[in-house]
């Protein structure tokens, strides 16, 4: 019974020295407590407003291969959308807001946009590869032409434009920032087929 009252002592002594030597180094400033360690690919992050209000492309363009976030920061995975374009066409600011960035990156044009109103840190859209019609704090509106589709500098079989979206380190889906009538497509329409009469 004595043992164990003399380790229940000793024990108790022991938390009680250790709370006290980190409250008296936490008052010295001598330690303060890790900042949480973000994921930059993260999904847990607030929800993305739906301010988009054009595609970047075209009217309703082709997704080629869709956000597949990874399973950790430097996993592979696909960090935006890729969407049918054509070499040389214009490539629009889905939202208004001011450019970020406009240059090269890795040999590939890169336009970035920070968008308007969209909390702090700001959204940001990114564009590749994207041949720049604007100059980095430039303001831009909706629909505003940034660039231009850039010839054969694509991760793609066929010429497309990744999209991608960020809010601070954290990647998100940037369908997201479309509302569900840009999203939608047009209703199926039956063609005639080759010998057969139309109704009347």
């Amino acid at each position: 019974m004595r043992a164990k009252r003399g380790v229940r002592t000793g024990l108790g002594l022991l938390l009680c020295l250790t709370l006290t030597a980190s409250a008296a180094s936490t008052a010295r400033g001598a330690w303060t407590a890790p900042a949480p360690r973000t994921d930059p690919t993260s999904t847990n992050a607030p929800p993305t407003p739906t301010v988009g209000r054009t595609w970047p492309v075209g009217t309703r363009p082709l997704v080629l291969r869709a956000w597949e976030p990874p399973p950790s920061p430097y996993a592979r995975g696909h960090r935006g959308v890729d969407l049918t374009a054509t070499p040389g066409a214009p490539v629009r600011a889905v939202a208004p807001g001011r450019v970020h960035f406009a240059g090269r990156v890795a040999g590939r044009g890169v336009v970035s946009v920070e968008l308007s109103g969209t909390g702090t840190p700001s959204l940001r859209t990114t564009y590749e590869p994207v041949t720049a019609t604007v100059k980095k704090g430039a303001e831009v509106t909706a629909g505003e032409v940034v660039g231009t589709v850039e010839i054969g500098a694509g991760h793609c079989t066929a010429a497309c434009v990744h999209w991608g979206l960020l809010r601070g380190d954290t990647y998100l889906d940037p369908l997201t920032l479309l509302p569900p009538w840009l999203l939608r497509r047009g209703p199926s329409r039956l063609l005639p087929v080759l010998g057969v009469p139309l109704p009347t």
